[in-house]
């Protein structure tokens, strides 16, 4: 690592972190815009919120803009097309039940007859503004809930009546979109998962008539699910087990290794399980989102100092040099090091430091690039679209899930094993009633 970026990376990053991490105000200039496709999934769930949302925004950003595309982008992190299309489903249906959106039991995607007759539909609809918004609404659910005679019928009206129309706050494009987000003062945000963050930026902007509640049922960080010692106590007879998939040069897996250490992990009885990657160069990070993260989460970062693909195998040499029941607590360890104090392990200074801090004597004589790359393999075999990977195995059951964005699906899986057994402890109960 060049001796400028190791010096100048923990300056800058502790610079950033404490400024502001908000601007005061984002521009109202070109108001909120949501972009969709007909076919994505996420543009589905999203579509159900946009009603109410147009009933809240002040007159100065009204009305949503409503883009729709033609054209996906190619999948994430060299997932097929038909990984990527069954993942999203997936993920979708889970969406769907944390927050209670309308979703079909066995979701498929609209076939491209049907995605034809649903754009001619909102192209020539003379509705505007929320009635518009309704109709879009009601469009997904056709193309989605399988209700393709109603859309034929309406096809057929809308074609007969109407011409195409062209308003301002209606726009079809073949710009590339991959999954439905919102576009606000030059930002982007997820339609579903960052619904939240937007909401919360256009109530500090006092562009909302009135409180937003979308995501019903939301966990928030550090903020538990269950409380209930006896329900606690069964979750952790339960002894769920948790395999982290990070890549060494992401901050992001620091940040949810500590979280998920610090906050989840003893809570609720969860061994843990590490597996670095290889070098993925994810080091040209979003600085503004990991401080975000890092301050909701309660996790310190900064000074930092990113780590470079020499640096992370560095890392790796060491975690795989220590006994393997140290192994988190040395994961934990040397990502705060680099996360925190800003030690950057291609350093030999440096190294040797956290080396006599993990009480290594000798050094592993794996081939540590042969660990990692089998790693990797383990982790393109959960064909999830980006980091950090995580599976959960509780109660004889698996679930793999990924990023900041699904950590709360640990303590929501907790809760759905506990609703399943109290259902089947009840089945079983009015069995035996029978019975006797």
């Amino acid at each position: 690592m060049s001796l400028l970026r190791r010096w100048f990376d923990p300056l800058r990053s502790s610079w950033f972190y404490q400024k502001p991490t908000r601007q005061v105000e984002l521009s109202t200039e070109q108001g909120l815009t949501i972009h969709l496709r007909l076919d994505d999934v996420y543009s589905y769930l999203a579509a159900q919120q946009l009603p109410e949302l147009e009933e809240i925004l002040s007159d100065e950003i009204k009305p949503l803009k409503v883009i729709i595309s033609s054209r996906t982008a190619e999948p994430p992190n060299n997932m097929s097309k038909m990984e990527w299309q069954n993942y999203c489903l997936n993920d979708a249906k889970i969406l769907s039940k944390q927050h209670r959106f309308s979703f079909h039991e066995t979701p498929e995607q609209p076939p491209l007859e049907a995605i034809t007759q649903a754009e001619t539909i909102l192209r020539n609809t003379p509705l505007r503004g929320q009635d518009f918004l309704y109709l879009l609404e009601d469009v997904f659910h056709m193309l989605w809930q399988k209700q393709y005679g109603k859309l034929r019928t309406l096809h057929a009206m809308a074609s007969r009546h109407h011409p195409a129309q062209n308003f301002p706050e209606r726009i079809f494009n073949d710009a590339e979109v991959l999954v439905s987000y919102f576009e606000f003062g030059g930002r982007k945000y997820h339609a579903v998962d960052d619904l939240l963050r937007l909401t919360r930026r256009l109530k500090q902007q006092k562009l909302l008539t009135d409180n937003p509640i979308f995501l019903i049922n939301h966990i928030e960080w550090r903020e538990h699910l269950i409380s209930d010692a006896e329900e606690l106590n069964e979750i952790q007879a339960l002894d769920p087990e948790l395999d982290l998939y990070i890549a060494l040069e992401d901050p992001i897996s620091w940040l949810l290794l500590a979280y998920i250490k610090e906050e989840l992990a003893n809570f609720y009885n969860i061994h843990l399980n590490v597996y670095p990657l290889s070098y993925h160069g994810r080091d040209l990070f979003d600085w503004g989102l990991a401080t975000r993260l890092s301050k909701r989460t309660e996790v310190k970062f900064t000074p930092f100092c990113r780590p470079t693909q020499q640096a992370t195998y560095e890392m790796a040499k060491l975690f795989y040099s220590v006994p393997e029941e140290r192994r988190v607590e040395a994961m934990y360890s040397i990502l705060q090091a680099v996360w925190t104090k800003g030690k950057d392990l291609s350093f030999r200074s440096h190294f040797d430091q956290i080396k006599r801090d993990l009480e290594i004597n000798e050094l592993s004589t794996e081939d540590i690039a042969a660990k990692l790359k089998q790693n990797d393999i383990l982790c393109e075999m959960k064909s999830q679209p980006d980091f950090p990977v995580l599976e959960l195995r509780i109660d004889g059951q698996s679930y793999v899930f990924n990023s900041l964005y699904r950590v709360w699906m640990i303590e929501s899986i907790f809760s759905n094993v506990l609703e399943d057994q109290y259902k089947s402890e009840n089945d079983d109960s009015k069995d035996e009633e029978r019975e006797m």
